[in-house]
């Protein structure tokens, strides 16, 4: 089986790892969708999609990033259509893993199995709460794999969420 799995990531943490992980126990492949490719950086998406393109490969080991596949996913503000408009984007997949409501019912509606993730540490594993905390000065380094740490810390992430 081969699965879709669509997130923000904004910016990619644990809790993101985790569900990619989930994923791959499940499916040989997994096809990774940066969702809201198309939006320019602001308060609730700070991260453009190439910085979170980044925070993804440099975060999977080699043996996760071989059964992914990581494709840009833009918003277009209608469900049904934005779960057709992915069969263009992606190549064939038979399930979704999500666990946003609004993509359950798109799927539901649309042709693919949807599967649940479990949640991991959900309350501190988001990225609102990691993106208040980096901005209040808090500890956020323990939430986010490596890679994403480095990408952050690349790109002044302090004060690219300050000034947004």
């Amino acid at each position: 089986m081969i699965g879709l799995l669509i997130g923000r990531f904004q910016p990619f943490h644990l809790g993101h790892l985790h569900a990619v992980g989930f994923a791959l126990s499940k499916a040989e492949k997994v096809w990774l969708g940066i969702g809201s490719s198309n939006r320019r950086p602001e308060r609730k998406n700070p991260f453009t999609a190439s910085e979170r393109r980044d925070m993804i490969e440099s975060s999977l080991e080699p043996a996760m990033a071989s059964k992914t596949g990581i494709y840009y996913i833009p918003d277009l503000n209608d469900h049904a259509k934005w779960a057709r408009s992915i069969d263009l984007l992606v190549p064939e997949y038979e399930a979704v893993f999500t666990n946003d409501k609004m993509t359950q019912l798109a799927y539901y509606k649309h042709r693919a199995s949807v599967i649940p993730i479990p949640f991991s540490s959900r309350d501190e594993l988001s990225g609102t709460n990691i993106r208040s905390r980096i901005a209040n000065g808090k500890s956020w380094e323990h939430l986010v794999p490596r890679g994403t740490r480095e990408t952050l810390n690349r790109i002044d992430v302090r004060n690219r969420l300050l000034g947004l």
